[in-house]
């Protein structure tokens, strides 16, 4: 396996089935946990916004010569996107001090609410997705990621009633 394709599909990841994004969004779970956990919120941080120029890097090593500018295999806009989910619960727990775990209501709706933007693909996600090569590929699941933090901070809120409610 070459580095572009180690990338990729995060270790092979992405050649399960079915639903490879899916496992490449499971996947970015206990990756996100052990960075959190290494670093808190600067370090997963700074392991996603190292992900993005890595998976458009690796995307365009992959995809070069094919007609399939995003193929199922490459998940690794998935993890990118995961992991930026995930913020919206990394960064409290890191500011408070809280374990990470104790927010676990704040995973699940992290991972069902990335997994939806990025199958539904509303508004932007679906504008980014239809952005030919290595960009669109990796954006799409950015843009997906940002939404899903939203509402996970969103969710967050009204569960403990701090946006007034």
């Amino acid at each position: 396996m070459t580095p572009a394709q180690m990338i990729g599909t995060v270790c092979g990841v992405g050649y399960m089935r079915p639903a490879p994004g899916t496992w490449g969004s499971l996947a970015a779970l206990p990756l996100a946990y052990g960075l959190h956990q290494l670093g808190g919120f600067p370090l997963l941080a700074l392991a996603t916004l190292a992900c993005i120029p890595a998976g458009i890097w690796a995307t365009k090593i992959m995809t070069a010569g094919s007609d399939d500018h995003d193929p199922s295999e490459i998940v690794v806009d998935e993890v990118a996107g995961q992991w930026i989910a995930l913020w919206a619960i990394s960064y409290p727990a890191w500011a408070h001090g809280i374990p990470i775990t104790a927010l676990w209501p704040g995973w699940i709706s992290a991972f069902l609410l990335f997994r939806l933007f990025d199958i539904w693909k509303p508004g932007p996600v679906g504008w980014a997705d239809r952005k030919e090569g290595p960009f669109g590929v990796m954006m799409d699941d950015v843009i997906a990621g940002i939404m899903a933090a939203i509402g996970v901070a969103l969710l967050a809120g009204f569960s403990h009633g701090v946006l007034g409610l």
